[in-house]
């Protein structure tokens, strides 16, 4: 269909049933036409006699009870039909709207749904939304579906087109897991990696036994939240195991997200597993081999640099624990006590933080520039502080409302500090 006769389609189906709502509107005026040439409203001659039948069975059921006696009951009974009969004399004619009234109503209730329709707001991306899935509807379908790998060159000179089109397919067949997978593959060749994992996080859903799906998402997590495992990227990779194994990719993504937590032995645990799985297999994989061997050397030296770092004890003040929210950042540093930039830091989601405390290692892993390290603080004699933050924004900075404590200055020698963040940044 093209651009015209989608919009013409709208508006005839617009127009038909403003028509529709119009006629039911003046149907009993259409229908008035058909009676007689002085039409009489008798509605209120109806109620009149319902009053008087009313009044009337009063009356009698006082005569029957001996309230009254039979002179007065004829008297009040003559009077009610005098009143009945004056009533009668009295008519109220109906008007009856003319032909040009009713022309007016039948153009005009038309008109002003069009035109209410026109002002309530800007339809512009409904209408380039229409235009995107007249031009390029079916490449988006082809795209998500599997039936080509490369849009052609036509499809593509607009690309806001074929992502607008892209989506709205998907969201059409929501319960399709291939289409979420091919979407968030789409989004990650643009770079936008928070819509890559909503995308991922759909299709895992749909297929949690899909090993492909479950691998990758896992990863783009893995890597989006810096080489943390956090506990979702956790459960994806244990659930995979569980029924693989000796998955490679699920096994090596939780030895690098050991080692990135400091779970130095647990990391060196997956490592081991992982060369004992590609020794067993049949060919050459000397490469690979040889690759891990580097992966668990370095794994050792950042467990050596890990136990000359400093071992830090978090705990928030209990009155301040109802101000902490879920989408806070703690951020913990080393620093010179004089200033400048800090020689270790870390910025981790509140969410590690339990029952009010936590306990967190700062050293070398966690320098900020290579040649600013604790070791060579400690090395120059350099007076150190520790400082923690929690921080509503998630920016480096203190802001105001933000959760703070005292900075605690350590010795040369203390490899071991605890924090109170007991106050609000004001």
């Amino acid at each position: 269909m093209t651009l015209f006769s989608t919009v013409g389609l709208f508006i005839a189906l617009s127009l038909f049933i403003a028509l529709i709502l119009g006629v039911i509107a003046i149907m009993p005026w259409l229908r008035a036409s058909r009676a007689p040439d002085k039409p009489v409203d008798n509605q209120l001659l109806d109620i009149n006699i319902a009053v008087f039948r009313a009044r009337l069975a009063e009356l009698k059921s006082d005569k029957d009870a001996g309230t009254i006696d039979d002179s007065h009951y004829q008297t009040q009974k003559l009077e009610l039909e005098r009143q009945l009969l004056d009533a009668q004399r009295v008519v109220a004619p109906m008007v009856v709207p003319g032909i040009k009234s009713r022309l007016i109503i039948i153009v005009w209730v038309p008109v002003l749904a069009v035109m209410a329709y026109l002002m309530i707001g800007d339809r512009t991306p409904v209408f380039e939304l229409w235009a995107a899935e007249d031009k390029v509807g079916q490449v988006a379908d082809d795209l998500l579906t599997g039936k080509i790998d490369q849009p052609p060159a036509w499809a593509i000179e607009d690309g806001q087109q074929l992502i607008s089109a892209m989506q709205t397919n998907v969201y059409r067949h929501a319960d399709d897991y291939n289409r979420w997978m091919r979407l968030s593959e789409l989004f990650l060749s643009l770079e936008a990696t928070d819509s890559a994992l909503e995308a991922l996080s759909r299709a895992y859903r749909l297929s949690p036994d899909n090993e492909e799906i479950a691998t990758t998402y896992a990863q783009i997590s893995f890597f989006a939240n810096k080489g943390q495992l956090d506990d979702n990227s956790r459960r994806v990779l244990e659930a995979v195991l569980a029924k693989n194994p000796q998955h490679e990719g699920a096994q090596m993504l939780m030895a690098m997200g050991e080692a990135r937590s400091s779970n130095f032995d647990q990391a060196q645990g997956w490592i081991k597993r992982l060369r004992a799985s590609i020794a067993g297999k049949p060919g050459d994989h000397t490469q690979a081999l040889a690759s891990l061997d580097e992966l668990s050397a370095n794994v050792t030296t950042q467990q050596q640099q890990a136990s000359e770092g400093i071992d830090v004890t978090i705990t928030i003040n209990a009155s301040l624990l109802p101000l902490v929210k879920g989408d806070d950042v703690l951020f913990v540093a080393i620093r010179d006590v004089k200033g400048g930039p800090p020689f270790a830091a870390k910025r981790l989601p509140i969410s590690v933080i339990k029952q009010g405390e936590v306990n967190i290692s700062l050293s070398d892993l966690d320098a900020m520039m290579p040649t600013r390290t604790l070791k060579s603080a400690r090395a120059g004699k350099i007076q150190l502080a520790v400082i923690a933050r929690i921080s509503h924004s998630g920016n480096a900075s203190a802001e105001s409302g933000d959760l703070s404590g005292n900075p605690v200055v350590i010795s040369a020698e203390q490899n071991q500090v605890n924090v109170d963040i007991n106050q609000q940044v004001p």
